[in-house]
């Protein structure tokens, strides 16, 4: 199924795709509600989903396909090829995301990939893809390293972060420099810091509070 508020653009990939010996486009929708009424009462392998339309956007469409648990596969076609919408959309369950411009065999390469269980994503937005990926696996991480910490070191984190020497937070805990020192090696092995001005950085950046 086709879903696309652009009806040259409807009639355009229907001619398209079905010059394919494997492919027949068994419906045409201008809007997210056209294709939920029909796809509600007839099995659907395949959707291209394009996102801007009026009544029901692509967004929308996809939630509610999702929530209704269909088992048609979508694929994202669009002219948007932000990392925002690329990741919001593979977020809310699309199998693939490809840009209006592309050739006709990656497309019918993508049709194929997720019909078969797979996904595609626009070559062009795989570049955003890793780095969304590369920013939730730092994330990550960062909270791995810091729910790695004791309380006391947690502690004396945030006063490094108060620009407090060792000598100072030894004084304010009551606990020795050298315990004080122990445990600003260890706060920086966790978190993979080289120095204390990293740490007070890092504590900075990531709002670290005393609550």
């Amino acid at each position: 199924m086709i879903v696309d508020d652009h009806a040259l653009m409807r009639e355009g990939l229907t001619k398209i795709l079905e010059m394919e010996d494997n492919f027949e486009v068994v419906f045409k929708a201008a809007d997210g509600y056209e294709a939920l009424d029909y796809i509600e009462q007839n099995p659907v392998d395949i959707v291209l989903l394009d996102i801007n339309m009026p009544n029901m956007n692509g967004i929308e469409t996809l939630k509610k396909m999702k929530q209704l648990d269909f088992e048609t596969k979508i694929i994202m076609l669009t002219v948007y090829d932000t990392r925002e919408y690329l990741i919001e959309t593979l977020n809310l369950g699309a199998n693939g995301y490809m840009l209006k411009d592309a050739e006709t065999d990656s497309l019918v390469k993508a049709i194929e990939a997720v019909y078969n269980g797979g996904s595609y994503i626009h070559p062009n937005l795989a570049g955003e893809l890793f780095k969304e990926i590369n920013r939730q696996r730092v994330s990550r991480n960062i909270k791995s390293g810091v729910d790695s910490l004791t309380r006391r070191e947690y502690e004396v984190l945030l006063l490094i972060a108060e620009g407090m020497s060792n000598k100072d937070i030894s004084d304010h805990l009551v606990i020795s420099e050298k315990t004080v020192k122990n445990h600003v090696s260890s706060i920086l092995r966790k978190l993979d810091l080289q120095d204390r001005t990293q740490a007070a950085i890092f504590a900075i950046k990531q709002k670290l509070t005393n609550s």
